[in-house]
């Protein structure tokens, strides 16, 4: 029979956690606790958590000795078969030893608290160092002491950080409270309903603890003023000071949206400070229980008990009630004392993993496999090749169809991007600022790229015509149309608002989308500015869409014929879709330069602006050739990529510090393979001097222009998706390095009780 323990962990880090372990296999359960408890740490505080780790290098150090101890010792107690005999009744009677003192010397170690500098530490006396053995066992209490104390402290920090946070929503709750009877015109009634009140009713009022909020509160407040979207800017622009309507029901509404994103974030902070709490203390638990088995020692006891008196384990019930506090707030004020719904927001939604993903993934990867093979064997079964049509529909239908391919390329990209994220914890739902719950995992964004794929497949191999129709010297228009409709299918899906295909994330990308196009009227956000990176990667495909407009709108498609490259219109609009990108992100910078008062923006700005030229003079170039062109087009391309390629690797991935321990890279790394960023770099400065195809006019007689084309615009693609891992990871560090684990929520009003004071 086995005998099976189990812990359970309600929600940490917005799942279940269960701990299993069964006494036959206990060395097994202390591997699966060790990934378990690396798995549930908040990502940005792993360096604060204890180091499971290495405590358990210095048992096995201390396991190894022991065994060489007792191996020496079997010798020895050998040795004593030869020494003399001393009779079998001793000369002299030993007296007991009094129980005190046998406690004394039963135990192993003292743990006692100790000031230092104004803060509480404690120290671990290990009683035993004369024995064989005893230095290295008392390094190992040395070292759990630094652990233990560096938690404590933190905790401490996270704890009071938490706590004077709760004051300032209380603060603003009462500023909300009075807002709402202000825009109600409730305070009347309320004084009138108050005036008519028995007096024994007033008193079991006042003494159940319910107050009425004074509206005086707001004459201490002012309503922050936020220049988040381009109505608010208009506004303030506008608007005359003394002119606008604060008490206003708008005005309301966006102060209670404020205060509940506040609400919600700090109840994270709660769980992931619970969490932190209960996870350090079973992992000392641990690691007692497996130096007692070590060493043969019952050291826990003492050791637990002072880690049950501190300040990690008694300020968890403090924790406790802030959260059941905060729930109750939430609930009534937010919920409409609703608690199913109130908690259905306070608590962050757990993403489950469904089998119909999988199923359907595989599903369409197999059609899409299955539809590349059939379009090989089409096109060398019927010669497709030699065909006097395959100028024409290189030249017409090539550049349709490319556009699916550079973006089922970019979420593939992407996806691996999910996957290596996930692999080495690098938080890009926090990073991205996703709620919680609705990020897409790597097989849904898999799911969606081959779904795309198969249609698009699909549609190639119901438009490989080569040929007219003999009798109507036509192509057929519904096979001609395929690419417009698959792209009117793409665009309704996106924008479609019923809650299918991912709508959430959806949104979200045509929410960023639109501050992108809108630039700088938005505040930047990193998934703003991310995003409009990506956008700088995809410049053929929007030209593509640009060609979908001429081609179906002024061309000619039933001959597959079109003038778009003899307009002047189309020419100059292919200048200006190849620039939009470029100069979103340049004017992001300026708002992030005017904000901020960050150099660094100013000089990002350029690099955009140096890209804005290289791309105006390569596109000039490439419409109306030229060897004046060639050069000026060479010169600015050129910069713009050296300038692009040392942003990348120094600002960017962070990497490049030739005073770093891990030389010409940084500090930390989350890949153990330095070789991995070595070759991104040098992946990374070759992709970017891809335009050399351009300038240099480099063709191949095997290869068609358009094709040559398209294979230097997915080398594009191929770079930025290498770049997005790097520049997440590089983020995600700077968040560890400064715990910065939670969004900064800004609050709708400012006390100015202070301001008032000094001004008297």
């Amino acid at each position: 029979m086995f005998a099976y323990n189990t812990i359970y962990i309600p929600f940490i880090n917005s799942r279940p956690l269960i701990i299993c372990w069964c006494s036959r296999n206990i060395q097994n359960s202390r591997m699966k606790f060790g990934k378990e408890y690396a798995s549930q740490m908040v990502p940005e505080w792993q360096e604060a958590y204890m180091n499971y780790d290495s405590l358990k290098t210095i048992l096995k150090d201390i396991q190894r000795m022991k065994q060489r101890s007792r191996q020496n010792g079997g010798l020895k107690r050998a040795m004593t078969l030869y020494r003399a005999f001393s009779g079998l009744v001793q000369g002299q009677k030993k007296t007991p030893i009094s129980p005190s003192k046998k406690d004394i010397e039963s135990q192993y170690i003292l743990v006692n608290s100790v000031s230092k500098n104004g803060s509480e530490s404690y120290e671990t006396t290990f009683l035993k160092v004369a024995e064989e053995g005893g230095e290295c066992e008392q390094e190992y209490f040395r070292r759990l002491d630094d652990e233990f104390n560096k938690v404590d402290k933190f905790y401490r920090t996270k704890v009071k950080e938490v706590i004077a946070e709760a004051e300032s929503l209380s603060q603003q709750m009462d500023a909300l409270i009075a807002f709402r009877i202000k825009v109600e015109k409730l305070q009347g009634v309320l004084q009138d309903s108050t005036q008519s009140e028995p007096v024994e009713q007033k008193q079991e009022t006042t003494s159940s603890g319910i107050k009425s909020v004074p509206l005086e509160i707001l004459g201490h407040v002012k309503l922050n003023k936020t220049f988040e979207t381009p109505g608010s800017i208009i506004q303030n622009f506008v608007n005359v000071a003394g002119q606008t309507e604060t008490f206003s029901r708008e005005n309301l509404k966006k102060v209670e949206k404020q205060l509940k994103t506040a609400f919600v974030e700090f109840y994270l902070k709660l769980r992931h400070l619970k969490s932190y709490s209960f996870l350090n203390i079973l992992a000392f638990s641990k690691i007692m229980k497996k130096y007692d088995k070590i060493t043969s020692r019952r050291a826990s006891t003492s050791y637990m008990r002072m880690v049950d008196n501190s300040y990690l384990s008694i300020s968890d019930e403090q924790v406790t009630k802030l959260m059941e506090r905060v729930e109750d707030t939430f609930i009534k004020h937010f919920s409409n004392s609703n608690r199913r719904k109130g908690m259905n927001n306070l608590r962050p939604k757990t993403k489950k993993e469904r089998h119909r993903i999988s199923f359907s993934l595989g599903l369409f990867v197999g059609c899409s496999a299955a539809l590349i093979l059939a379009l090989i064997l089409i096109i060398h079964a019927r010669g497709l090749l030699d065909k006097r049509g395959k100028t024409q529909y290189m030249e017409n239908m090539f550049p349709l169809y490319s556009l699916f391919a550079f973006v089922v390329l970019h979420m593939l990209m992407y996806a691996s991007n999910i996957c290596f994220w996930r692999q080495y914890r690098v938080n890009y739902p926090f990073i991205f600022g996703f709620k919680q719950g609705t990020e897409l995992g790597y097989r849904e964004v898999l799911l969606v790229s081959f779904c795309l794929a198969a249609l698009a497949l699909t549609s190639v191999l119901s438009n490989l015509d080569m040929e007219m129709n003999p009798k109507t010297k036509e192509y057929e228009a519904l096979t001609e149309l395929l690419p417009l409709g698959l792209v009117l299918l793409v665009i309704i899906v996106l924008i479609c608002p019923f809650n299918i295909i991912y709508r959430s994330s959806r949104f979200f990308f045509l929410a960023s989308l639109f501050h992108c196009i809108c630039a700088p009227l938005y505040k930047v956000a990193l998934q703003d500015f991310f995003l409009a990176d990506q956008l700088t990667s995809q410049v053929q495909a929007i030209r593509s869409l640009e060609f979908y407009i001429c081609y179906y709108g002024w061309g000619d498609y039933k001959q597959r014929q079109n003038t778009c490259k003899s307009s002047g219109v189309y020419n100059t609009f292919y200048f200006i879709v190849a620039v939009i990108p470029y100069w979103s992100r340049f004017l992001q910078c300026l708002r992030r330069l005017c904000e901020e008062k960050d150099p660094m923006q100013g000089y990002n700005g350029l690099k955009y602006l140096a890209t804005i030229i290289a791309i105006t003079t390569r596109t000039a170039y490439s419409l109306y050739m030229g060897f004046s062109w060639k050069i000026i087009s060479g010169i600015f391309s050129a910069i713009a990529t050296i300038y692009g390629t040392y942003w990348d690797l120094v600002v960017d991935w962070g990497l490049l510090q030739r005073q770093s321990k891990n030389r010409w890279l940084r500090d930390k790394l989350l890949i153990p393979s330095k070789s991995v960023y070595f070759a991104a770099i040098v992946l990374n400065v070759l992709l970017r001097f891809a335009w050399l195809q351009t300038v240099l006019n480099i063709q191949f007689s095997f290869l068609h222009r358009q094709t040559l084309i398209t294979i230097v615009a997915s080398l594009e693609i191929i770079r930025r998706g290498i770049w997005n891992f790097f520049r997440l990871e590089n983020e995600h560090l700077n968040n560890v390095g400064k715990y910065r684990a939670f969004k900064s929520v800004p609050l709708p009003f400012t006390y100015c009780e202070e301001d008032e004071d000094h001004n008297e």
